[in-house]
């Protein structure tokens, strides 16, 4: 069994409130879970408006399919234009690690 995940800092564009904040990343977080069926949430940055932290990971059978799934999800992140992705650091161990 494989274990993945995925963080990213993301800076959001032209957002004045937490509110507005969540107006982004609700969404995106709702696209992930559907588009890629894996689990997601916000994670750091909580209470800055422009900055978000968000983590997604998921469980494979084998690392090809799990390392597959981490880089779409990349991609599909970093091809959203309301967000600019800072970073992303991902991590993958084996249920013998």
């Amino acid at each position: 069994m494989w274990v993945g995940w995925i963080e990213f800092d993301i800076l959001l564009g032209d957002v004045q409130s937490l509110k507005e904040k969540r107006s982004v990343i609700r969404p995106l977080l709702a696209e992930l879970k559907r588009r890629f069926e894996v689990s997601v949430a916000e994670v750091g940055d909580h209470d800055q408006h422009r900055r978000s932290q968000v983590g997604a990971g998921l469980v494979a059978a084998d690392r090809a399919h799990l390392v597959e799934v981490l880089t779409a999800v990349e991609r599909f992140v970093a091809a959203k234009p309301e967000i600019e992705l800072l970073s992303a650091r991902q991590r993958e161990i084996h249920s013998e690690d």
